[in-house]
């Protein structure tokens, strides 16, 4: 028996979580045996990486290299503590970014070597992958502004990423599109700046006769 793997990818306040959250309902009522996950955590390792990348300890910030080891050593402790054996046993994992957004973010973002970052993860997930990869499209503005109402709303500090700068995001978004015009047979893309439900419906009628 063998599960299915489905990613969500997007830059900062597409909402992820929230249609994670929805699709997860969804299967579940189908009688699916569902797990939600999320990079980098996941795993009691992978969320003190989280917290380290998000939020490194003292002045200065993480370098782009450190920042894409950190991100694929939280990934390969999950592939094999949670992924691969969830998979096994036939369950759904629905997972809030994977290896495409180490493309996006240190690939793209950062300026890294997309050879580089593809080295590294090869070496986390092995021939791990997903079956559908869903990209929640959205405008860079409409980015900056949830994240800054998303902000405001819990009090949470910025992090890491989100003080890279409108530039740098750019460039992650310009990634998720060249990514999903590469493998268009995996990716799915969606037009997130719509409401919460509209998107909701968007994704299961993408998706559904896939499973």
């Amino acid at each position: 028996m063998s599960g299915s793997f489905i990613t969500f990818e997007g830059i900062e306040g597409c909402g992820k979580s929230t249609q994670i959250e929805h699709l997860a309902k969804r299967f579940s009522k189908l009688g699916k045996d569902v797990i939600q996950l999320r990079e980098p955590g996941g795993t009691p390792i992978g969320e003190a990486i989280r917290e380290t990348v998000k939020h490194p300890p003292g002045d200065s910030p993480i370098s782009p290299d450190t920042e894409l080891l950190l991100m694929n050593a939280s990934r390969a402790q999950l592939v094999k503590e949670v992924i691969q054996p969830a998979l096994k046993t036939g369950k759904f994992v629905l997972c809030d970014r994977f290896y495409d957004s180490s493309l996006a973010y240190q690939g793209y973002g950062r300026g890294l070597d997309l050879v580089k970052v593809q080295n590294a993860i090869n070496l986390a997930v092995g021939k791990t992958k997903p079956n559908i990869t869903l990209l929640l499209d959205i405008p860079l503005e409409i980015s900056m502004e949830r994240v800054s109402q998303r902000q405001l709303k819990t009090g949470e500090s910025k992090d890491q990423f989100d003080q890279s700068g409108d530039s740098f995001f750019q460039r992650v978004l310009d990634g998720f599109h060249a990514l999903a015009e590469a493998e268009p047979q995996r990716f799915r893309v969606i037009n997130a700046n719509q409401s919460k439900d509209t998107v909701s419906n968007e994704i299961w009628n993408t998706i559904k006769d896939h499973f």
